[in-house]
């Protein structure tokens, strides 16, 4: 059963009110317009727990922090951004689907309207505008022009075009194997499948693809000093573009010239930035995820043989190892960022002050042992109700691009198995590096022996 969260906006609460924080300290609660309220967390207040801006140790993070105790701890994010990390399963799905926690910095976090961060890595997340960093009529408006590209019988016809790009992905592994032994999956097979799909699904030409990759690397990376961020937002802005004014000259059957197509003829419907914005989401969030879906599934097969021999001799499915690959290593670990509309009091007393910035910890709350148990931490794709996780989110905002992940993996899984079933790996799981990320949760090479 779900626990409540209580969500309370007392009457007699003024501007200069001050609730009691799950850290032992206070926090600001502002009355008013969004642009006269309060930090909910001052820059003189106690500091929260510091999160790694690499992501070296993203699961064992959300332990130490769930060892707390509670509903959801003060956290320090890179560049010395205030949030809460939510460390139950029932607690952030029930925000996720709050209408009272926006995903809009213009209206709703303070710190951003006065103008903080505005150079730092955050921005690339949320000084968009698009579905991801909307909240209500826009965000409706924004997701109805997109979500047409991505019912099922779209999905299932590109299936397909999802097989010839395995099945040519494949070979090049071949041969490169034979020739020189071991080979960087996911540079020859988990990026490229789903980064071609997706980049001929919007047209993207072969040669700005490199480009894209790099892009997308980079808005992943919450390392980046503020000269970085800034440079990275420049680029982007020429690339897309670059993009959209090649479609406006010359249009194509793609979802770009679609896009586009609206822009010009219904511009009230999509403004310019918009435009770029969305393809900025569509096309980074429709390889990125699918990128480590398929990495993160090979390693935890490789690493662990049992599992992989389940799935090989049928007494599993594919989809069991694609669901609990979902919530064991989830592609997005910390997708910044929400905001409390609101003064929210969680059941445990833990108080989320109005306008505090939240992180859905999905990596932590597809981890939560009062929801999967005391094995949580433990991949097992015969897990009873692992299919119920939280990676692509839940409610308004629920990923609209799950169904072609799941496609994608379900056709590259079996097919890279069964073309190299001696496939091993090609150095100790520890040497494998993860991404430089406390968003995504991935491995950055993943060294392997296709033919044993």
């Amino acid at each position: 059963m779900e626990k409540p969260v209580h969500i309370a906006v007392p009457s007699d609460v003024s501007p200069s009110a001050e609730v009691s924080s799950a850290e032992g300290g206070s926090l600001s609660v502002g009355g008013g317009s969004p642009s006269d309220v309060l930090p909910a967390v001052r820059a003189d207040a106690p500091r929260g727990v510091l999160i790694d801006p690499e992501g070296r140790d993203i699961h064992g993070e959300a332990q130490r922090i769930r060892s707390g105790g509670a509903a959801a701890t003060l956290v320090e994010l890179p560049a010395g951004i205030h949030a809460w990390y939510v460390n139950e399963f029932d607690v952030l799905k029930q925000l996720l689907r709050d209408p009272r926690v926006s995903k809009d910095p213009r209206k709703h976090w303070p710190a951003w309207q006065r103008g903080e961060f505005h150079d730092t890595w955050i921005r690339t997340w949320v000084s968009v505008e698009n579905m991801l960093s909307s909240y209500g009529e826009d965000h409706k408006r924004l997701r109805k022009l997109v979500a047409p590209a991505f019912t099922a019988r779209r999905t299932a016809a590109m299936l397909p075009r999802v097989e010839r790009i395995t099945s040519e992905l494949l070979d090049a592994m071949d041969e490169d194997a034979a020739r020189e032994g071991t080979v960087d999956l996911r540079a020859s097979f988990a990026h490229p499948l789903p980064m071609n799909v997706i980049c001929e699904l919007f047209g993207v030409p072969e040669d700005q693809r490199p480009e894209m990759k790099r892009l997308m690397d980079m808005v992943m990376d919450t390392t980046r000093t503020p000269e970085q961020a800034g440079q990275t937002a420049v680029d982007m802005q020429a690339a897309f573009t670059a993009l959209v004014e090649a479609k406006r000259a010359e249009p194509g059957d793609d979802l770009t010239s679609v896009l586009v197509d609206a822009r010009d003829e219904e511009g009230a419907a999509l403004s310019e930035k918009e435009l770029l914005d969305t393809l900025l989401l569509m096309i980074g969030a429709g390889h990125e995820t699918t990128v480590n879906l398929i990495g993160n599934a090979v390693h935890a097969l490789l690493t662990h043989p049992g599992q992989l021999q389940l799935v090989l001799d049928g007494a599993a499915s594919w989809d069991d190892v694609i669901e609990e690959t979902l919530r064991w290593a989830p592609s997005i670990a910390n997708l910044p960022l929400r905001y409390a509309v609101d003064r929210i009091e969680l059941s445990d007393g833990t108080v989320i002050g109005q306008g505090d910035a939240i992180v859905s910890t999905i990596a932590s709350a597809n981890r939560d042992p009062a929801k999967y148990g005391a094995d949580a931490a433990e991949f097992d794709i015969r897990r009873a109700g692992g299919g119920e996780h939280l990676s692509f989110g839940h409610g308004v905002h629920f990923c609209l691009g799950a169904p072609l992940a799941r496609m994608e993996a379900r056709t590259a899984l079996p097919a890279l198995f069964g073309r190299f079933p001696k496939m091993r790996a090609a150095v100790p799981p520890e040497e494998m590096a993860q991404v430089a990320s406390c968003i995504a949760f991935g491995y950055a090479g993943i060294p392997v022996r296709p033919r044993g």
